[in-house]
C-alpha cells in the first residue's frame, strides 16, 4: 500500500511538472502582449481621427489624419513579423477586427440611444458634431474593414517575402520597413476610395493626392518608427 501510494504520488509530481513547463512554454512575449494592446488600440483611433484631413508641411499634399494610427497598425504588424514571424503578425491583423467591431457595434448603440435633454437644450452644438463625426455612411463603414484587411496584410507579406532567409541589418529592416508600406498605403487608398466615394463624385484628385501623401509617410517616418519598434520589443522581452 505503501509503494502504490509513493507511485500515485511520484505520477501526480510528473503530471504537475509537466503542466507547469507547459504553461511556461505557453507564455506570451512581453513586447507582444503590450504591441497587441497598442494595436487595438490604434485600430479603433484611426477611424475616429480621419474625419480631419491635415496639410503635409511644408508640401500642398493633405492627408486624412486617420493615417497616422494606420501607419502605426504597419509598425506593429512589420514588427511582429521581423521578431515573431509572419503567421503571428497575420494572427494580430485578423485578431484587429475583434476591437474594430466591438467599437462599431458600440458607436452604433450609442447614436441610437436619445440624447439627454440638458444637451437637446445646451449642448445642441456639440450634439450635432459627435453625431456628424461619428454617424459614418454604410459605405465607409464598408470600406474601411476591407482596406484594412487587404493591406495590412500585403504589407505583412511584403515585408516578409523581401526579408527571404536571411535576418538582415539595420538598413535592410529600414528599407523593407519603407517599400512594403508605401505599397500596401497606395493599394488602401486605392481599395478604400473607390469603395467609398466613386459614383458620388470625381475622385481621381483625392485618390492621387493621399496615395502620394501616404507613399511619402511611408518613406519618411515608416523606416525609422520599426528600427525603434524592434529595438524596443527586443528590449522588453529581455526584461520579461
Amino acid at each position: 500500500m505503501e509503494r502504490l501510494s509513493f507511485c500515485a504520488l511520484r505520477r501526480l509530481e510528473t503530471r504537475m511538472t509537466d503542466t507547469a513547463a507547459s504553461s511556461t512554454d505557453l507564455r506570451i512575449p512581453r513586447a507582444f502582449f503590450i504591441y497587441a494592446i497598442l494595436y487595438g488600440g490604434m485600430t479603433v483611433l484611426a477611424g475616429v481621427v480621419a474625419f480631419k484631413q491635415v496639410q503635409l508641411w511644408p508640401s500642398q499634399l493633405a492627408v486624412e489624419a486617420g493615417i497616422f494610427p494606420f501607419l502605426m497598425l504597419v509598425v506593429i504588424t512589420s514588427t511582429i513579423a521581423q521578431l515573431y514571424g509572419q503567421k503571428m503578425a497575420n494572427k494580430m491583423v485578423w485578431i484587429g477586427f475583434i476591437p474594430l467591431a466591438v467599437s462599431a457595434a458600440l458607436i452604433f448603440l450609442v447614436l441610437s440611444l436619445p440624447p439627454s435633454l440638458e444637451m437637446i437644450e445646451y449642448r445642441g452644438e456639440d450634439l450635432a458634431a459627435f453625431e456628424r463625426v461619428l454617424g459614418q455612411t454604410p459605405r465607409i463603414l464598408m470600406a474601411g474593414p476591407a482596406a484594412y484587411i487587404t493591406s495590412l496584410l500585403l504589407n505583412v507579406w511584403i515585408f516578409s517575402k523581401l526579408r527571404g532567409n536571411g535576418e538582415g541589418g539595420a538598413i535592410s529592416l529600414m528599407v523593407r520597413g519603407a517599400i512594403a508600406s508605401a505599397l500596401s498605403q497606395a493599394i488602401d487608398s486605392v481599395i478604400f476610395i473607390t469603395l467609398a466615394f466613386y459614383g458620388e463624385f470625381d475622385i481621381t484628385d483625392l485618390m492621387i493626392g493621399q496615395v502620394l501623401a501616404k507613399v511619402t509617410l511611408s518613406f519618411v517616418l515608416v523606416p525609422f518608427l520599426i528600427t525603434g519598434g524592434v529595438a524596443l520589443a527586443k528590449w522588453l522581452d529581455s526584461k520579461g
